[in-house]
């Protein structure tokens, strides 16, 4: 099928790079930390000119990243799409606080530990009608690049969201001293290499290490092993 060069959108290619169209802009941030060692927020690092059409890295072993310069052919990369096509409320799990709702899919969870500061945001819920608790917690959901999490208004029935600009932001993680996800934002169409097209969300990660076992998804594996991820989900309650 041929790319309409003038149409946002996100094509995964077969055990190949992301090849993205439609002027989608194109940002480097880096996370930062407090006084606690907590992750606290994204600040910009760097700003690409705008491009009509480029082709982003997939497999991690790109020498000119992250941009792709076909080292995925060279390594004999193996990108099958292995992530669950069930849209996100159908997989997501729910918990309930005084005056928020939260929802969360954790098989979309890119380990950029935004969830954490003071207790924990499913800690945070259970306090959400404490205005410091439930401004915290608001706080968690809507920056977690992920879209893993999704706090509700219980008032309203209306989700916490920041509107972004339709973009990609390449993600560094300074903390744990590695390159972390693509960071999808406002809803940029994502095609997979069948040609079927993701949910279109606010907030997504795409895996550009190669490594995710939840492609096209990132699910840390930049920084964390198997092992890793097992003791971290049992350390949050998660197993």
């Amino acid at each position: 099928m041929a790319v309409n060069e003038d149409e946002m959108r996100i094509k995964i290619i077969k055990d190949g790079p992301y090849r993205v169209t439609g002027r989608v802009p194109l940002f480097e941030q880096a996370i930062v930390t407090d006084d606690a060692g907590h992750t606290r927020e994204l600040i910009d690092i760097k700003e690409y000119p705008r491009q009509d059409a480029y082709v982003l890295c997939r497999c991690g072993s790109s020498k000119n990243k992250p941009f792709c310069d076909g080292a995925h052919r060279k390594i004999g990369f193996e990108g099958s799409e292995t992530a669950s096509r069930k849209p996100y409320m159908e997989k997501a799990e729910k918990f309930e606080g005084p005056d928020l709702k939260l929802t969360d899919a954790y098989e979309l969870c890119d380990h950029s530990r935004f969830c954490q500061r003071s207790g924990g945001i499913r800690n945070l819920i259970q306090k959400s009608d404490d205005p410091e608790a439930r401004q915290t917690a608001i706080e968690e959901a809507m920056i977690c690049p992920s879209g893993r999490l999704v706090l509700w208004d219980k008032k309203t029935g209306k989700p916490f969201e920041k509107e972004f600009e339709p973009s990609i932001v390449l993600v560094h993680d300074e903390q744990k001293g590695c390159e972390g996800p693509l960071w999808i934002r406002g809803g940029v169409p994502i095609e997979s290499a069948d040609g079927s097209m993701y949910e279109s969300r606010n907030r997504v990660t795409l895996c550009r290490c190669g490594k995710s076992e939840n492609k096209p998804y990132c699910d840390g594996s930049h920084w964390m092993n198997s092992q890793q991820k097992l003791e971290f989900r049992k350390k949050w309650g998660l197993e």
